[in-house]
């Protein structure tokens, strides 16, 4: 079941361009989770970005209104980007990649 999900996520245009390099020690599928699970970290943040954004766009502006909750789901996304890449880059690094 999960092969199927991870080669439809990847054949379907899902995830761009990501092809995970093999980590030293660490072959087969559990490799491809791990590498597809950092792309999808990096597309959840993106998400949270996009929702503050939008949150920020109709929220009420008045004195009396949650100012801080779009910040926060900009906060979380930006936070899960530079986490997932900052994890891609070091995998990479130890790969060789």
């Amino acid at each position: 079941m999960t092969s199927e999900l991870i080669t439809l996520a990847a054949d379907g245009g899902l995830i761009p361009g990501s092809t995970p390099t093999q980590i030293p020690g660490l072959d087969g599928p559990v490799s491809r989770i791990f590498g597809y699970g950092l792309w999808l970290l990096i597309l959840a943040g993106a998400g949270g970005v996009a929702m503050g954004v939008y949150k920020l766009a109709v929220s009420d502006k008045s004195r009396n209104g949650g100012g801080a909750e779009p910040f926060k789901w900009m906060g979380g996304g930006v936070a899960a980007i530079l986490l997932s890449t900052s994890l891609i880059t070091i995998l990479n690094g130890i790969s060789g990649g």
